[in-house]
């Protein structure tokens, strides 16, 4: 038996206007999605623990079959063991998005999607300027970078850019202990950013410039079991984004390079679902993980998104599907979105999820659609996320 774990990150949504009604989960054509769903059993799960906020760090580890409230400790150290950056105990890790400002408001908290070239030689030049015997930067994907503070403070709060599209930054800034120090290394980055030649070519071209850095996600190393430890099962992920694959890295999942994997919507969905049906011929489970469709609630662009549900679906799932039937391979497969990330508000919602299980040596019959009206429909109601690991695997 093989194991898929498909999650599409941030598909659900709430009822959009301008789509009558309805979400684009509704609106999507997502064939092979409502075919698995008429063949699989259809659940709504809860993926925030309670008191927690709804982000992909959270929810991803908790889908994972890890408790939350056992080993995070933060996104930006996650994030660190993607690039596999070693940390001590005392260090303190951020994420640092390149984002676009004009100096008073957050125009953009992914930097316009600057190209992960262009992102790597500005923050190799912040590193040059900013780095001291305690702080260092690190390139990672596209807007996505780390920054590590040897010995740095414990207390301290930083918000995600995302969550303040268009407004004052400053009143965003971090507070508690160090706040000051990432306050100026922000402020700086500003200075050594704005004009450089990569934004203004950004600039002439109509594009959003990457200015200025953003600290969040503040985290120490956390200490989690293997997969194999927990589940008994060789796992790998394919995935493009720092996170998802930092949660592989931790836990002993092998990482497969997707040529062309973005994190964005020019993802290469194809190269995905390819990658993942060769892992199955090593693995007993694979993890496929599409960045796309949260990238487009973001953005709040309901088109973006219907159309990063459908290239998920014919390109990622459909693939996927195809390969495992030319292998002949029997698979139970758990596919679901993370969280929602409702096009209302850009950011991401802690409201239950639907996801759907199914087992090609015992297929059901189902009704329910493969969407958010199943959340209301569905009996089968999961509000501790971790068990999905072991519906997956059957275990009691």
């Amino acid at each position: 038996m093989k194991y898929l774990l498909i999650v599409f990150d941030g598909m659900a949504d709430e009822p959009i206007e301008e789509l009558d009604g309805k979400t684009p989960m509704q609106v999507a054509k997502k064939p092979y999605m409502d075919d698995l769903a008429s063949q699989s059993v259809v659940g709504a799960v809860t993926t925030t623990p309670q008191g927690m906020p709804p982000g992909s760090d959270i929810t991803n580890m908790a889908i994972l079959g890890y408790d939350p409230r056992d080993y995070y400790t933060g996104r930006g150290a996650i994030e660190a063991a993607s690039l596999d950056i070693p940390l001590e105990k005392s260090d303190i890790v951020f994420r640092a998005n390149l984002v676009s400002t004009d100096g008073e408001l957050m125009l953009d908290s992914t930097g316009g999607h600057i190209s992960t070239e262009d992102a790597r030689e500005l923050i190799s030049l912040v590193d040059e300027k900013l780095r001291t015997n305690v702080i260092r930067f690190y390139p990672g994907v596209s807007y996505r970078h780390i920054m590590i503070w040897h010995g740095g403070p414990r207390d301290i709060h930083c918000t995600a850019p995302y969550k303040f599209h268009d407004q004052p930054f400053k009143q965003y800034y971090p507070a508690g202990d160090g706040a000051e120090k990432l306050i100026r290394l922000m402020e700086d980055s500003y200075e050594i950013l704005d004009n450089h030649p990569i934004n203004r070519r950004r600039k002439e071209e109509g594009l959003l410039p990457a200015n200025m850095i953003w600290l969040w996600g503040e985290s120490t190393a956390p200490e989690m079991p293997s997969f194999f430890q927990q589940f008994g099962r060789t796992g790998a992920v394919v995935a493009a984004v720092d996170l998802i694959r930092g949660l592989g890295r931790l836990v002993g999942l092998k990482l497969i390079d997707v040529p062309g994997a973005t994190g964005y919507v020019d993802t290469n969905y194809l190269g995905k679902g390819q990658y993942a049906v060769r892992a199955l011929s090593n693995y007993d489970f694979v993890w496929v993980h599409v960045e796309a469709p949260d990238e487009a609630g973001h953005e709040r662009d309901v088109d973006k998104k219907i159309e990063a549900i459908q290239e998920c679906d014919q390109k990622v799932l459909g693939t996927i599907l195809d390969g495992i039937k030319k292998h002949g391979y029997d698979v139970r497969i758990l596919l679901m979105p993370d969280h929602r990330t409702p096009i209302s508000s850009g950011s991401h919602s802690e409201h239950p999820v639907p996801f759907l299980l199914f087992d090609s040596t015992k297929p059901e019959r189902n009704h329910l659609p493969f969407d958010e009206r199943a959340v209301e429909d569905t009996k089968l109601r999961v509000e501790y996320a971790p068990n999905l690991m072991k519906m997956l695997f059957q275990i009691e």
